[in-house]
């Protein structure tokens, strides 16, 4: 079935509203660009002031026309483009790309234009990229719809092509987008395309994305995201390429930014700039690289290569040196680099010169590469169980010779048995580029972004994507009655929450001393006393809280300080009383909170919690809700997970429960997104297993 954009990407005819005959300004270059890509459709110079253009004839207006037109790219002064606008609306024109600047990032009336365009296109039903975008180029149907001299056609230049995948690329940024298909390309990576959103009046991000997601000519993604605009388009995309298996390589920029949050919550004051952000990334399984060169690397691994089975990587090489430099890089990664059993060594051994190493790192030597050595190694190496991944460490920097046959690699490298990755410790020559290219090899010459890449393919390898939570359990709950104070204090957050159907141990909230007696029997001792506060959100700062209460004597004195203590402290505080309760027994502590992200909605943290939370800042956020299938996946995230597990011979600890815990909170995040700014629970008590888990001190934060 036709996509919407198809006409958009893949054109039959393009109006260049605007266009001129010099090739030094922006307009010219867009039409000599097109021509030099060889746009196989039909093409309209619109300009008044030409009566031809390079052999092409120009018309004054686009109503001049007299034919159907799929896209008008656009780039005239700014207070001009609304009006050539209504005139693509009124000539019928489907799609259109503004190049020219001048609207929304400038501000005042410039921004105002950039609203019209939104209501026009809306109207008319036109779609409109831009304005201030730097266009696309489609590489299939040669649509080169962009002023960017990257798609410049040198004449008897050859391109390279290695790859038979091709990559598609969704950009916030025009020059950056150019930018990576520029390196890639020079890779030998083929690509489908390239898309600069520019100022997204009505195409965004989001909607590029989910075209490359169902275009069955694009392979591997790369985006490069400033903030996402079009957030419910992007989140659907992101879940389609999930489910369909297609990887999504992402940079997301703007991570510096000092924010600053006044949060009651620790949630919100660790929360990143953009931890909203690597928390839809880590649920859709993209892998994000901050890195231009290591991107492209990745795409590079990624469109030659399978999937690896597991972490064991072969490092093979000519140099000694050069390959215990590739193997410390790889296990710097967290991947294995085992050392090979007896037979497959034996194997290797009768390839290569006494003085050559058949263990791994495999050193084949410089004699190994003529006698043939190095090509039988990968050929024994591709087919033994004992590693998933091959590093092949070479120099490739002649103009004349070549460590490999066509007719030997081609075939190993098609069968894709598992990855195969090239490295180059010299800067590798064109020639052996082109000669590699002809069996499906992409050469590498960055040992650090190759050992990323290797990581990143086994952590894509690994990725499943989680089942969504289920809200049904909160949908019958009335939970307007626990929301009526502005600011909530422990004892009305926990209310909050055993309304919404959490366990949490029995209280008692004690606002007269002569109710302590019967607060006392209903808890038993050992005790714990908090004072209760909205004003106080963190009762231990202001001497607020006393544990291990053993006699009544110690809890009727503690009942006084607690008071005394607050009124000293914050003397406007409006005081409800002291919580009662009974003292939890030991387990692990574990943060569990949410936020409101706003772009996303609520966001649902989990961590290593206690009084060490924001020094560790050990903490994996997901977008709320989460099932308790993703929670145990965040879990296995904090670098404290072995705690968890049960860590030094203690017992493990009930996870599952832990896990129900968080899909219970995320799950009345996501239902009170509109009323709640932040939820806290901290410490939660993880106990060992079957013994379930105790929430120990509970906040929430009303929406201001």
């Amino acid at each position: 079935m036709p996509h919407p954009l198809d006409s958009f990407f893949a054109p039959s005819s393009i109006a260049l509203i605007g266009a001129s005959r010099d090739h030094e300004k922006i307009p010219g270059r867009l039409l000599s660009m097109l021509r030099k890509n060889e746009f196989p459709g039909r093409l309209y110079p619109v300009n008044p002031n030409y009566g031809d253009i390079d052999g092409l004839k120009c018309f004054p207006s686009i109503a001049d026309v007299g034919q159907p037109i799929d896209l008008a790219i656009i780039v005239i002064p700014a207070r001009a483009v609304f009006g050539a606008l209504e005139q693509c609306a009124a000539a019928g024109v489907r799609n259109a790309v503004i190049i020219s600047s001048g609207f929304a990032e400038e501000g005042g009336d410039s921004a105002a234009m950039q609203q019209a365009i939104v209501a026009l296109a809306r109207k008319a039903g036109m779609r409109i990229s831009g304005p201030n975008a730097e266009g696309f180029y489609s590489e299939i149907q040669r649509v080169a719809a962009t002023f960017s001299p990257t798609v410049d056609v040198k004449p008897g230049e050859l391109r390279l092509v290695a790859t038979k995948k091709r990559i598609g690329i969704v950009a916030q940024s025009g020059g950056i987008g150019f930018a990576f298909y520029h390196r890639a390309r020079a890779l030998g990576i083929a690509l489908s395309y390239v898309v600069s959103a520019g100022n997204e009046s009505d195409l965004g991000a989001g909607e590029f994305f989910e075209y490359m997601v169902q275009d069955p000519s694009t392979d591997v993604i790369l985006l490069f995201l400033e903030g996402i605009r079009d957030v419910d388009q992007f989140l659907a995309a992101a879940r389609r390429a999930a489910e369909t298996g297609k990887p999504v390589i992402v940079t997301k920029v703007g991570r510096s930014g000092a924010g600053e949050r006044a949060a009651a919550s620790h949630t919100a004051s660790m929360a990143g700039w953009s931890a909203a952000y690597d928390a839809v990334f880590a649920r859709y399984g993209f892998i994000i690289s901050n890195d231009l060169d290591e991107a492209v690397t990745i795409a590079a691994v990624l469109t030659t290569n399978p999937l690896p089975k597991g972490d064991r990587v072969a490092v093979l090489t000519v140099s000694g040196g050069a390959g215990i430099w590739g193997a410390d890089t790889v296990a710097m990664q967290g991947l294995q680099v085992p050392e090979l059993s007896t037979p497959i060594q034996q194997e290797i051994g009768k390839l290569l010169p006494s003085y050559g190493s058949a263990r791994n790192p495999i050193d084949v030597t410089a004699q190994g590469v003529t006698s043939g050595g190095l090509q039988n190694s990968i050929d024994l190496l591709a087919a033994s169980d004992e590693v998933d991944a091959i590093l092949v460490v070479l120099s490739l920097s002649s103009e004349t010779r070549m460590p490999f046959k066509e007719a030997e690699l081609k075939p190993v490298i098609s069968a894709q048995h598992k990855p195969i990755v090239f490295y180059s410790y010299t800067l590798p020559s064109r020639f052996a580029r082109t000669e590699l290219a002809a069996s499906g090899v992409v050469v590498l010459s960055g040992l650090t972004h190759v050992g990323v890449a290797l990581r990143q393919i086994r952590a894509r390898a690994k990725f499943a994507l989680a089942r969504p939570a289920k809200g049904d359990a909160l949908a019958s709950r009335d939970l307007s009655a626990h929301l009526t104070s502005a600011a909530m204090s422990e004892f009305d957050s926990k209310s909050l929450l055993r309304a919404a159907g959490i366990a949490l141990a029995e209280e008692a909230l004690v606002t007269e001393k002569s109710a302590l007696d019967a607060a006392i029997a209903r808890a038993g001792f050992p005790l714990v006393m908090k004072i209760q506060s909205p004003d106080i959100p963190h009762k231990s700062e202001v001497g607020g809280v006393r544990v291990n209460i053993n006699t009544k004597g110690e809890a009727f004195i503690a009942y006084q300080a607690l008071l005394d203590n607050a009124r000293k402290h914050r003397p406007d505080a409006a005081i409800q009383g002291v919580l009662v309760g009974p003292m939890a027994k030991k387990g692990v502590e574990i943060i569990i909170g949410t936020m409101r992200d706003a772009t996303f909605g609520p966001m649902v943290m989990v961590g290593l919690g206690g009084i060490t939370t924001e020094l560790f800042r050990d903490v994996v956020y997901r977008p709320a809700p989460v099932s308790a299938g993703e929670a145990a996946t965040m879990l296995s995230e904090l670098k404290a997970a072995p705690l968890l597990r049960g860590f030094r011979g203690a017992a493990g600890t009930d996870v599952a429960a832990l896990c129900d815990l968080i899909e219970q909170v995320s799950l009345l995040a996501a239902r009170l997104r509109h009323d709640v700014a932040e939820i806290e629970l901290n410490p939660v008590l993880v106990h060992p297993q079957g013994q379930g888990v105790t929430v120990v001190d509970a906040l929430v934060v009303r929406k201001g």
